[in-house]
């Protein structure tokens, strides 16, 4: 017990220390030089601005904002709403474009170039056939009519 009791005694002598400097530190200062500080430190902080609300006192409502009035806009909005509107109207809207695409999409354009050529070819060729057709049609049709001519000569004979 008797520890407690120094170590309460060197903390009262430690305060006392303290205390002392603290004295002699404060006493060096001139009070002119602590004025001027206080004066630099009132010049550094920002005054209040009131916008929103009016000051109670006199001496805060000298630093109160004028209310400020709205300038008319409706002549910009006017231009902005003209210039906004578009005259143009949408013409047919492509459903291809709109539609989802099928995965293979992209193969069938490539492939296309390829079908045209072929397509070409295959055209000319049935055209080619029928031609054909036409050419033994019609040679079988005079067969035909020159069978039926003399068909009809042999009944007439009769």
């Amino acid at each position: 017990m008797a520890a407690v009791g120094t170590l309460n005694d060197e903390a009262l002598k430690r305060k006392e220390r303290l205390k002392a400097m603290r004295d002699k530190h404060s006493s060096n200062k001139n009070d002119d030089e602590s004025a001027m500080e206080t004066e630099e430190i009132k010049e550094k902080l920002p005054k209040p601005s009131f916008r929103s609300y009016k000051p109670g006192s006199e001496t805060l409502k000298d630093l109160s904002m004028d209310t400020i009035k709205p300038s008319d806009v409706t002549d910009i909005i006017k231009d902005q709403l003209e210039a906004g509107r578009t005259d143009h109207v949408v013409s047919e809207v492509d459903l291809n474009n709109l539609a989802p695409r099928k995965p293979d999409w992209d193969l069938k354009r490539d492939v296309s170039k390829k079908l045209e050529k072929l397509e070409k070819r295959t055209q000319r060729a049935i055209a080619e056939l029928i031609r054909e057709r036409l050419k033994a049609s019609q040679n079988d049709l005079a067969f035909v009519v020159m069978s039926e001519g003399a068909g009809k000569e042999m009944d007439d004979d009769d």
